[in-house]
């Protein structure tokens, strides 16, 4: 008589004696501590993006948002745990306080540079060029960042079986066998959720569950338009 057990059934089935809460079981907790260097790099990276932008798109001095981000990314990188299993309040203010300050320069700047290119009589349209496709990436990793400290309530939290609900949907949590036991996502998985967002205007395989994290990617994906649509095709035009 052939098998009538769902696939569902047969998956919880499977860890039913592995030991598991139900929170590993629905929702994944790793099962290794994750490094917290692959966002690091990627804060690095969103600096040197600023560092190189026009005068014209940047607020203020130069050297003051890169210096205060600077100083906040040295503590994180030398004075808080590196790993996501150890508990550190004073890196999530350090972290919320990074990320706030990336998002409100890169903000800025896309208004500046979208200023620029609104008034018409721009002489370097390929500086604007890059300076949009700086902005862009920029874009893209500061909401990777968003994501990856929103869900569960952060890297740390995601440890703990007794975490909230997810603000994500990863497509390994809701196929059955899809990813192996204890999948959780790592920040790569974060900021391909932001990549695709930037680049669809919407969300693709990954879900948003909650309002916080419904906002979030909708205002990544009005600034990413704005981006792509207005600056980069005004730009356009003044090279032709």
């Amino acid at each position: 008589m052939p098998d009538q057990t769902s696939a569902r059934e047969r998956f919880d089935g499977g860890y039913e004696t592995s030991g598991l809460s139900p929170a590993e079981l629905a929702w994944g907790v790793p099962a290794q501590p994750r490094s917290y260097w692959p966002a690091r790099i990627a804060v690095l990276c969103a600096l040197l993006f600023y560092v190189f932008l026009p005068d014209r798109v940047v607020p203020g001095p130069h050297f003051i948002v890169p210096s205060f981000e600077g100083v906040v990314l040295f503590a994180l990188s030398f004075f808080v745990p590196h790993r996501t299993s150890i508990d550190a309040p004073l890196r999530r203010v350090l972290a919320i306080l990074l990320i706030g300050m990336l998002s409100v320069a890169n903000f800025v700047s896309l208004g500046l540079l979208v200023n620029e290119l609104l008034r018409g009589h721009v002489q370097n349209g390929r500086g604007l060029i890059a300076a949009s496709v700086a902005i862009w990436l920029t874009n893209i990793i500061v909401f990777a960042l968003w994501y990856w400290e929103l869900d569960r309530g952060g890297p740390f939290a995601r440890h703990k079986t007794s975490h909230r609900e997810p603000d994500f949907l990863f497509p390994q949590m809701s196929t059955p066998g899809a990813g192996r036991a204890q999948w959780s996502p790592s920040f790569f998985d974060y900021f391909y959720v932001s990549l695709t967002n930037a680049t669809a205007f919407s969300p693709t395989d990954t879900m948003p569950l909650t309002a916080t994290a419904k906002s979030l990617m909708g205002v990544q994906a009005i600034s990413s338009l704005l981006t792509v649509a207005v600056v980069a095709a005004r730009a356009v035009n003044i090279l032709s």
